[in-house]
């Protein structure tokens, strides 16, 4: 197997459906709008020719891509300016669709990464134009959320690199909406933020939040604000996913340089309960099929810069006596995201790749069609 081909020779369950020409992706957003199906892939940066691979460089003016589901393929329809999208995010708010994009920098080096990420707005028409503009650092992802009546946009930002000072505060911050605008609601200790998930455990909001140099973090809601509540890591967090299953309460935490974990609620704390895998792990999604349960652990890379391997295996998993199963492996280059979709009796896995194995950004996402029965 070549280090770019995007399936494996024993594969029983995932077959490649469609490549797609992307440049350092890193989102694989699925939503739907009046016109279908559609994904959005924001790209972190295009190669510079000339240039020697830098997974930190590379020219970050670049657009997110816009695709459409149209007979059994993703056709692309359109393009929106996003600088290094990090990160892809739909949500409705009164009455309206918006795209939010977390922009990380701006620039082909020296870079700028006190930038504004742009929230787009669809219009009558089904065009997107940019609506609201928000003051970022580093941005990496966005999370939608509400409780009551009250409606939640947090933010995961910050970065700790040598020569980089904020203008701002730098660290991640929830915003809530007032007046029809995103007002700063809430500042978190944060100073590397991945990735946010909000849910609820008998009456209780929680939102978990992960963090690369920071402790990753489950707040509680107590009315009024958010307030710590458990700690998982104390630094290489990456990202968070709640469940309900066999009348229980689970949470996903992935960890780039140790262990993923599986964690059980035993009424008061998560308690961990399973290992799902080792060093990499970045980004989890989660669907049900036919009665089954199965869980995507997307890897990233392993090591540091300039000598981390992009070239990785990911797994997919299945519900199986109160654990999870690897049911089969498939290869990621820098993988950052999943999405599940079911079109036309079908269903499908799309994943976002963003580095090729030398480490260059002009690495094909992919998109796998599922064959469940096998697993």
């Amino acid at each position: 197997m070549s280090n770019t081909e995007p399936s494996h020779p024993n594969a029983k369950i995932l077959s490649v459906h469609q490549h797609l020409a992307t440049s350092g992706a890193r989102a694989a957003h699925l939503f739907h709008t009046s016109r279908g199906l559609h994904l959005v892939v924001p790209q972190l940066a295009e190669d510079v020719p000339g240039r020697a691979p830098d997974m930190n460089g590379g020219n970050a003016d670049v657009d997110a891509i816009v695709y459409r589901w149209e007979n059994e393929q993703f056709v692309e329809v359109n393009r929106l300016p996003s600088p290094s999208g990090e990160d892809a995010l739909t949500f409705h708010s009164g009455g309206k669709h918006y795209l939010a994009f977390a922009n990380l920098r701006t620039g082909q080096g020296p870079y700028e990464t006190d930038v504004h990420s742009l929230i787009y707005r669809e219009d009558e028409d089904g065009e997107w134009i940019v609506d609201e503009t928000l003051p970022t650092f580093g941005a990496k992802q966005w999370h939608h959320f509400s409780i009551g009546d009250r409606e939640f946009l947090a933010l995961a930002q910050g970065l700790t690199m040598p020569g980089l000072t904020p203008k701002g505060h730098g660290r991640s911050v929830i915003f809530e909406r007032v007046d029809g605008r995103w007002k700063e609601f809430q500042v978190l200790g944060g100073r590397w933020g991945y990735n946010w998930a909000h849910f609820r455990i008998a009456g209780q909001d929680f939102l978990a939040y992960a963090d690369h140099v920071t402790p990753s973090v489950v707040y509680r809601w107590d009315g009024e604000s958010f307030i710590p509540y458990q700690t998982f890591a104390e630094k290489f967090g990456r990202s968070f996913l709640h469940f309900s299953q066999d009348g229980e309460e689970w949470l996903a935490f992935a960890c780039i340089n140790g262990d993923s974990t599986l964690y059980r609620w035993n009424g008061e704390l998560f308690e961990p309960h399973q290992s799902l895998g080792g060093l990499g792990g970045r980004e989890f999604t989660l669907f049900r099929h036919g009665g089954g349960l199965f869980l995507v652990r997307v890897c990233f890379i392993e090591g540091r810069p300039p000598v981390a391997r992009t070239d990785l295996m990911s797994q997919l998993y299945k519900w199986a006596d109160g654990k999870f199963e690897v049911v089969e492996e498939f290869p990621t280059f820098g993988g950052t995201d999943a999405g599940f979709f079911e079109a036309g009796g079908k269903t499908f896995l799309v994943v976002a790749n963003s580095l090729t194995p030398d480490v260059r950004f002009r690495q094909d996402s992919v998109v796998y069609e599922l064959s469940l029965d096998n697993a």
